[in-house]
């Protein structure tokens, strides 16, 4: 199993968004987690992204930008830069999404 994190790319923001994570038509993409450093995660991790209830693929973390406030709150944030493209399922699974960052072994992976 790989370790890493879940994140859920909001309906908001489109299936535009999440194909263009898969697809070629972008280098990288950045996430964000809630506090000032990641403790569990280091870099060659992955994010799993979830849209519509699915899991669709994952993308391999390249670096960690600490640092950073959340503009709503004012609360330490790290942000996340991924690799793109990134891996995608030929067939999503279904996974439930959610808000914020969850850990995952990268259980619900395929093979």
């Amino acid at each position: 199993m790989s370790f890493g994190i879940t994140k859920t790319i909001p309906a908001k923001a489109g299936v535009e968004t999440l194909d263009s994570l898969y697809d070629g038509s972008r280098r990288e993409f950045e996430f964000h987690m809630a506090g000032a450093n990641p403790t569990r995660l280091k870099t060659g991790d992955y994010v799993y992204t979830i849209f519509g209830d699915q899991l669709h693929g994952r993308l391999k973390i390249r670096e960690f930008i600490t640092g950073a406030l959340n503009p709503n709150s004012g609360k330490p944030r790290t942000l996340i830069i991924v690799d793109a493209p990134g891996e995608r399922l030929a067939t999503p699974v279904p996974k439930r999404g959610h808000r914020g960052t969850r850990y995952t072994d990268g259980e619900d992976w395929p093979g």
